[in-house]
C-alpha cells in the first residue's frame, strides 16, 4: 500500500510505517488544505491525517479516488467529513482509549490552574513583581469540595469525574445526550441549564462536529454562577470564543482554562490578554508514550485493512 503521512509522528511510529508500506511523509508544520487533501486522496491507497487536516465534503467531491482508507491519528475527526467519505467508499478509523488518561490529566491541570491563578502567579514572578508571601496576595479558589459538572460523559468525562471525585472529593454532576450509568457517585441531569446553574466547574468534554459546535454560547455562560470557571479540552469550536471573552471581560464567570481554540493555531489577543484565561498550546496528548500509543493505534488499523481485515477502530 502507498501510504501517505501528513504529519511527523514519533519515530518508533515512522519506522514502523516505513517498514510495512510504500510511505511518503509529507512532515508538514501544518494540515492539509481541501485541495491538497483532494490530491491525497487520488495519489495514495491509504492516509494517516490528523488534527487540521482539512478533508471537507469538497475535498471528496472529484472521486473516484484512489485512497481506501483515513487512518485518524487521533481520536477527534471533526476535520473529516466522515459520511462523505464513507459515501466515496473510504473507510475511516480513529484512535479511541490511547487518549483518555491524558486528556483527563490536562483537564485537571486546567481546573487547578484557573482556579488557584497559577499562570498569573508564574508570569507575574517571571517579570519580577513578586515581593514576596503575603496572606492576601493571589487569592485563588479553593478546589476540593467544589462541584464539578462534565458535559459529555464519555471515556474522557468519565476520566475526569473519577479524578475529581476521588482526588479531590467533589460532587460530579454530568450532563449526556443519552441515558448513561458510570461506575462512580454522579448525578446526570436532565438538560444542560441545569448543570450549568449548579456547578461550580464546568468541563466540556463533548466531540466536536456540527451537534457540538457553539454548544456554549452566551445564553449557556449566563446561566453559569459568577464564581464559576470553564475549562474546555474537547473541540475549540464546542465553545462561542466570542461569548467567552466577553464573559470574561465583565467578569459574568470568574476564569477559563482552555487547551483548545476555534481557529487554531490562531487566538485571539482579547483571549490572551486576559488574566483570568489559563491557555495551553493543545496538550491534551502531548507526551511521547501516548502521541506512540495513538500511532500504533493509527497503524495497527492500517494493517488490519492492507490483511483484508475489518480495523478494530472503524467508525
Amino acid at each position: 500500500m502507498k501510504l501517505l503521512v501528513t504529519r511527523r509522528l514519533p519515530e518508533a511510529n515512522m519506522a514502523f510505517a516505513a517498514q510495512h508500506f510504500d510511505t511518503t511523509f509529507a512532515n508538514n508544520d501544518h494540515g492539509l488544505s481541501p485541495e491538497e487533501a483532494a490530491r491525497a486522496l487520488r495519489d495514495y491507497d491509504a492516509i494517516l491525517p490528523t488534527l487540521g487536516d482539512c478533508f471537507t465534503a469538497d475535498a471528496f467531491a472529484g472521486g473516484p479516488f484512489r485512497c481506501r482508507i483515513l487512518a485518524n491519528f487521533g481520536v477527534g475527526v471533526n476535520h473529516i467529513d466522515v459520511a462523505a467519505a464513507k459515501a466515496a467508499g473510504i473507510t475511516v478509523t480513529n484512535t479511541p482509549g490511547a487518549v483518555t488518561d491524558a486528556t483527563a490529566d490536562i483537564a485537571m491541570m486546567l481546573i487547578l490552574m484557573t482556579c488557584r491563578r497559577a499562570g498569573e502567579g508564574e508570569r507575574m514572578l517571571r517579570a519580577r513583581q513578586w515581593t514576596g508571601w503575603e496572606p492576601t496576595q493571589m487569592l485563588g479558589t479553593h478546589v476540593t469540595g467544589l462541584t464539578v459538572g462534565i458535559v459529555g460523559m464519555g471515556r474522557i468525562g468519565q476520566a475526569i469525574a473519577r479524578r475529581c471525585h476521588h482526588g479531590f472529593g467533589m460532587p460530579v454532576l454530568y450532563y449526556n445526550r443519552s441515558p448513561k450509568a458510570v461506575d462512580l457517585p454522579a448525578r446526570q441531569v436532565a438538560d444542560l441549564p441545569d448543570l450549568l446553574r449548579e456547578a461550580d466547574i464546568v468541563v466540556t468534554a463533548v466531540p466536536g462536529g456540527a451537534e457540538t459546535r457553539g454548544l456554549i454560547g452566551a445564553p449557556e455562560l449566563a446561566q453559569m454562577k459568577p464564581s464559576a470557571f470553564l475549562v474546555n479540552i474537547a473541540r475549540g469550536d464546542v465553545v462561542d470564543e466570542d461569548a467567552l471573552m466577553a464573559a470574561l471581560e465583565s467578569r459574568q464567570i470568574a476564569g477559563a482554562g482552555l487547551d483548545v481554540y476555534a481557529r487554531e493555531p490562531e487566538v485571539p489577543e482579547r483571549l490572551r490578554a486576559l488574566d483570568n484565561a489559563v491557555l495551553l498550546p493543545h496538550l491534551g496528548t502531548a507526551t511521547l508514550s501516548v502521541r506512540e500509543a495513538m500511532g500504533r493505534m493509527a497503524l495497527d488499523n492500517l494493517v488490519a485493512f492492507a490483511e483484508g481485515r475489518t480495523p478494530p477502530n472503524t467508525l
